[in-house]
């Protein structure tokens, strides 16, 4: 009987977490079209918002913890967490919109940095080097991996190429909750050594990238932004992975967007 109850939980949570995944991922395709020059962080935001709500859904930042929004828009030097509002995105800014979703009480949380008209081959390069670790780190992946594979992926490729990882914020688990155990280090750490993924567990891999030094502060004003300390640049990409018997499962796939291998 528990044994019947567990498996019924288990495929509760797969089936609700690939739905909230699908449905994140839809809302993300929409609003690429609309990032380009001229366009206001804030209009991003109104779309987002506007969409979710529209299908009986719930954008999981608005009011979380305090934040205003319904999503997160980090243009240039900004490493996460950036408010949408009033600035105007320019031809040459890079732009990282991070999405979550509550659909039927579980959660979908991905993100992407998107290149707005011509940039530098510095945010370009940047900005690859963030979505390859963030598929490097995927790959590394298997059941009852340790969670330092994850990190140990991730900073082998970025210090390749000449950047680094931010370290201060990392990736989460995910399910009924927007953020719970574990804790996703992009870089390896002690804990990250001694914790394991096993499968059924769900999370997200978001790993930040920076150009110059991997540190950052956050705004004292609005409390929320974080920006590199060195006022060079930083890209990110995220997926919601869930680990299953045979591996992982990226359940924040889109139709329309980078896919694995991309070359920007």
């Amino acid at each position: 009987m528990r044994r019947r109850k567990r498996q019924q939980v288990e495929k509760e949570k797969r089936l609700g977490m690939r739905e909230a995944g699908r449905f994140n991922a839809e809302v993300m395709d929409f609003v690429r079209p609309y990032l380009r020059a001229g366009v206001t962080t804030g209009e991003i935001d109104r779309l987002i918002h506007e969409y979710t709500l529209e299908r009986g859904h719930i954008p999981a930042p608005l009011n979380y913890q305090g934040y205003p929004k319904s999503c997160c828009t980090s243009v240039n030097d900004v490493i996460c967490h950036g408010i949408p509002g009033d600035y105007v995105l320019q031809d040459g800014d890079i732009v990282n919109v991070d999405i979550t979703t509550i659909v039927n009480g579980w959660h979908g949380d991905q993100s992407e940095t998107f290149l707005i008209g011509q940039v530098s081959d510095e945010a370009r390069a940047l900005t690859q080097c963030a979505f390859d670790c963030l598929w490097a780190a995927i790959d590394s992946l298997k059941p009852d991996c340790r969670v330092s594979d994850i990190g140990t992926a991730i900073v082998r490729l970025a210090h390749a190429r000449g950047f680094t990882v931010v370290k201060d914020y990392v990736g989460h688990g995910l399910g009924r909750k927007f953020h719970q155990d574990p804790t996703i280090s992009h870089v390896p750490t002690p804990d990250g050594r001694r914790q394991r993924l096993s499968a059924g567990v769900s999370f997200t891999i978001e790993p930040m990238i920076n150009a110059g030094v991997p540190d950052g502060h956050q705004d004292e004003k609005d409390g929320w932004t974080v920006r590199t300390t060195d006022g060079r640049l930083s890209a990110q990409f995220e997926h919601t992975i869930l680990m299953g018997h045979d591996g992982p499962e990226v359940l924040t796939l889109t139709k329309h967007g980078p896919q694995r291998g991309h070359k920007f």
